[in-house]
């Protein structure tokens, strides 16, 4: 089996592949691969210098980890971790 770099491929080409990806039409890197004879590694480049470029739509199935969040209120989370601290505290006094 003949592997092409990646620089042999046109760009409609790999946008096609990485959105074949995303939809799951094949179901994952391994059937793609086969489906288009490439090398599964190549399809991977692809598709996380997408990510980084930020052409991929950012919807939460294709995130890993928690969500951000955008507005954290420090002062009632120390608040709380206080509470709990004293709490702990309290119970091993207990002992």
């Amino acid at each position: 089996m003949l592997f092409l770099c990646g620089k042999h491929f046109s760009n409609e080409f790999k946008q096609q592949v990485i959105n074949d990806y995303n939809s799951g039409k094949y179901g994952g890197r391994k059937n793609l691969a086969k489906h288009y004879n490439i090398n599964v590694n190549t399809i991977w480049h692809w598709i996380v210098k997408d990510r980084k470029q930020g052409n991929q739509i950012n919807d939460i199935e294709n995130k890993r980890g928690r969500k951000k969040e955008e507005n954290i209120d420090y002062k009632e989370r120390y608040e709380i971790l206080k509470k709990y601290q004293e709490f702990i505290k309290a119970r091993r006094e207990k002992k």
